[in-house]
């Protein structure tokens, strides 16, 4: 995916342990920016930065706290001089059961809105003046293609990534005149590890509904990610790119 030239972007990937957020600080690096792989995991964002090699960094963050979220973006402009490119990628999904609404405990309901919804939120905030200060920055919140179908059995998932679209949607608002773009990509069901876990006979779920008939691979969702954080993408803010192979038009 390094089609498009990302030269000199200094980026932080939340959630770059593994899966997607492993996949978006590979391909952010491949096309020639300088990453910070952050995740709550930090032996999993080791070996993420490791993966690149170079001059990548990890670093642990606890995107529901504040102070955490304050360290690594002082990290990054500590060892990368600034910061272009927030990808808000953290976020509980994997271990989540599925339940109707009625049965889903309280507790987890406040960890998936803690984890999903606060911490982009604190993530972004504490990054805010970093991103300002470069004058094109881009911010790319990652949400879902559920929020458009409305799966049941995952209420507590779907709100918070319809409340991530929402946010997005302000934070362009409130950041655009200081030149910083606030977009969300929403992947509709993605071949990943935890998908192929989740799901018995993952490669071929629900492609009977989607306009491609295959499901999506991790590139085709970096590549979204390239696109938005890119020159290409500069006159595009507020937006959800819905990446899920036209599942939402059948």
């Amino acid at each position: 995916m390094a089609e498009i030239a990302l030269s000199g972007k200094r980026v932080i990937v939340t959630g770059a342990g593994g899966g997607l957020g492993r996949a978006f600080a590979l391909a952010f690096a491949d096309a020639g920016a300088q990453v910070i792989a952050a995740d709550i995991n930090l032996p999993g964002a080791e070996e993420t930065a490791a993966l690149i090699g170079g001059d990548a960094v990890a670093a642990r963050v606890d995107v529901t706290q504040a102070e955490s979220c304050r360290e690594v973006v002082a990290q990054a402009v500590s060892r990368l001089g600034g910061l272009d490119v927030l990808v808000n990628n953290a976020a509980l999904y994997g271990g989540l059961q599925r339940a109707p609404f009625e049965e889903i405990d309280e507790a987890v309901w406040d960890r998936v809105m803690a984890v999903n919804v606060k911490g982009v939120w604190q993530m972004t905030r504490a990054a805010s003046a970093a991103l300002r200060a470069t004058g094109n920055a881009s911010v790319i919140n990652i949400a879902s293609a559920t929020v458009f179908s409305g799966s049941p059995l995952w209420m507590h998932y779907v709100t918070s990534k319809g409340a991530l679209i929402a946010m997005t949607r302000t934070m362009a608002r409130e950041m655009g005149r200081d030149g910083v773009r606030v977009n969300a990509i929403a992947p509709g069901f993605t071949l990943t590890e935890a998908s192929l876990d989740l799901i018995d006979n993952a490669r071929h779920y629900g492609v009977d509904r989607a306009s491609l008939k295959r499901n999506a691979e991790v590139d085709d969702i970096t590549g979204g990610a390239l696109y938005l954080a890119s020159s290409l993408a500069g006159f595009v803010t507020g937006q959800t790119l819905v990446i899920d192979g036209g599942k939402q038009f059948i």
